[in-house]
């Protein structure tokens, strides 16, 4: 079942370790399937050296195993809650890529500080809320993707594909798992460069809003013409 959406799956998730987002087994990649509305995402706990297209888990939008030998990601729930809330995103991200988990745990959002971060990402990468003590203890993961589909519920969320976790780490989305990958990416450097930009200038100020906008809807919107 979905053997094609399987190996863009695998393949996507492979693309992490590749461009230095996680660490071990710290990340996961999901993608939905358009025809039956089921996703795939990455088993629970495998090395990426070990993982295989067919390792790939079919989970439904209530949750249940379609197919697959082993457990899906841990983080699956927080998938379901975000494919189920914005049916725009196709693919899903998450790991502890370190410069956007260092933010993530300092309970900051990202400000955008230059035309890197707005040519992808329309203002700040926000940081939402640590979960409530009962939240963490009922339903962790599930309660994880509520408290971002609530944050995102009246903004659009392809214009801003990332999000920090408080005290946790970061997901991003996309149009694809490949896509959300590029996205993870994206808000790993502007992470980076954000970091060290207040490093070298502590009073930096966010980049004047018209350059946010230049940037942003050149790339984004019925008027954008960069590219071919």
């Amino acid at each position: 079942m979905l053997e094609k959406l399987k190996q863009k799956v695998y393949e996507a998730n492979m693309l992490l370790p590749k461009h230095g987002l996680v660490t071990f087994t710290w990340g996961n990649v999901s993608e939905r399937d358009t025809e039956t509305g089921y996703f795939v995402i990455k088993p629970s706990g495998v090395d990426y050296d070990k993982l295989q297209p067919a390792d790939m888990v079919v989970m439904d939008l209530a949750g249940n195993k379609i197919e697959g030998s082993m457990n899906p990601s841990s983080d699956t729930a927080t998938h379901v809650e975000l494919y189920k809330a914005f049916p725009e995103i196709m693919g899903i991200v998450h790991t502890h890529s370190s410069w956007a988990t260092s933010w993530a745990q300092a309970g900051r959002s990202i400000p955008c500080y230059g035309t890197t971060h707005a040519d992808y990402i329309y203002g700040e990468i926000p940081c939402v809320r640590c979960l409530t003590k009962e939240e963490i203890d009922t339903a962790y993961e599930k309660n994880t993707g509520l408290v971002i589909a609530d944050y995102f519920k009246d903004k659009d969320v392809t214009a801003v594909p990332a999000v920090l976790c408080k005290n946790h780490g970061v997901f991003t989305w996309g149009t694809s798992a490949e896509n959300a990958v590029h996205n993870a990416v994206v808000a790993e450097e502007v992470a980076k460069m954000a970091a060290r930009c207040e490093m070298i200038n502590p009073q930096v100020q966010p980049a004047p809003q018209e350059l946010q906008d230049k940037h942003y809807f050149r790339k984004h919107g019925k008027d954008a013409y960069y590219g071919q």
